[in-house]
């Protein structure tokens, strides 16, 4: 990182003397007014076939992730909130495991529907769970689904079609903390993005902790694993999108203008966005500090970026 950074904390206090007009946003053959679904054609897009034909991503990160948590080696979905979204979701689910004597509240709900379903499901001991869930706070139910799949550009690029809806993405550059991981992924998928991307090492992926922290929202969005995070926005921006990175010393979140296939890109939680990612990115856009504390939780700062977005997207 450049010396210029090391002292400082994305999501905080800074300005730029850089002009960020929104009628500066002009792109050879895109038009802020509608953009054309033919920037978004399938051809475009390198696939990833998993089984059956989908185009996923199926291969296990690779034990070089560091003291990264592994991915959901046995498909654990701890929480009540979380095993009710997966319930909703249609996933299939091999069965579920509740604590013995906790047949009450909303696991009294949640087992009934599993029954109603046909899904297994089987008491234990707390000893069992904490260990199905890697000793995640599993609320006495843990769900084991099948495998998480990650969907490809063009899978997202879809939804945001079907849903007559400009693309919104979040990108995350390196976001380490499962938790502050799952409160982006909630965040995300309760603002309407179509999507999230995650590089497949040197960062957080879809554990149990993420899943619960989610309150269940993985279920609910698009997730593609990319190998690099720079050769991938460079594949968006030739697609039409517009990329904004959350940085410190970039122009106000508001000034930005979000009505426009875009992606928001979220750095690390130690370093913020990466040189390169920011270097590849159209803007840099900052939340306004007017505390004593010079930055934001990550996940916060997404929930602020990704409202804004959908308030402007809302008022036209």
């Amino acid at each position: 990182m450049n010396d210029k950074y090391k002292e400082k904390k994305p999501y905080g206090k800074g300005s730029s003397d850089r002009s960020f007009k929104k009628d500066g946003f002009k792109k050879d053959g895109f038009k802020k007014d509608g953009y054309k679904k033919d920037s978004f054609k399938k051809d475009n897009f390198r696939k990833d076939t998993g089984k059956g034909g989908r185009n996923t991503y199926s291969e296990r990160p690779a034990k070089e992730n560091g003291g990264y948590e592994e991915e959901l080696s046995n498909g654990s979905i701890p929480g009540r909130n979380a095993v009710r979204e997966l319930l909703k979701s249609g996933r299939d689910i091999e069965k579920i495991f509740v604590r013995e004597g906790d047949r009450e509240g909303s696991i009294t709900v949640l087992v009934a529907q599993a029954i109603e379903r046909g899904i297994p499901v089987i008491e234990t001991d707390k000893k069992k769970l904490d260990a199905l869930c890697g000793y995640e706070q599993h609320q006495g139910i843990v769900a084991i689904a099948s495998e998480m799949e990650y969907v490809s550009l063009e899978d997202v690029i879809a939804i945001a079609e079907e849903r007559g809806e400009k693309p919104l993405i979040v990108i995350c550059d390196g976001i380490s903390d499962p938790h502050n991981l799952g409160a982006i992924i909630r965040c995300a998928e309760g603002a309407g993005a179509h999507g999230i991307i995650l590089p497949k090492r040197r960062a957080a992926g879809i554990t149990p902790a993420v899943v619960k922290a989610s309150a269940g929202a993985t279920e609910h969005i698009a997730a593609v694993k990319c190998s690099n995070i720079s050769d991938t926005i460079r594949k968006l921006k030739d697609l039409g999108f517009w990329i904004f990175a959350a940085e410190a010393d970039g122009t106000s979140y508001t000034d930005a203008d979000y009505d426009c296939p875009c992606a928001i890109v979220l750095g690390s939680e130690e370093n913020g966005v990466s040189d390169i990612v920011k270097k590849n990115s159209d803007f840099i856009v900052s939340i306004p500090m007017k505390g004593k504390v010079n930055s934001l939780n990550v996940s916060t700062a997404a929930a602020v970026l990704l409202y804004e977005a959908i308030k402007q997207r809302d008022c036209k």
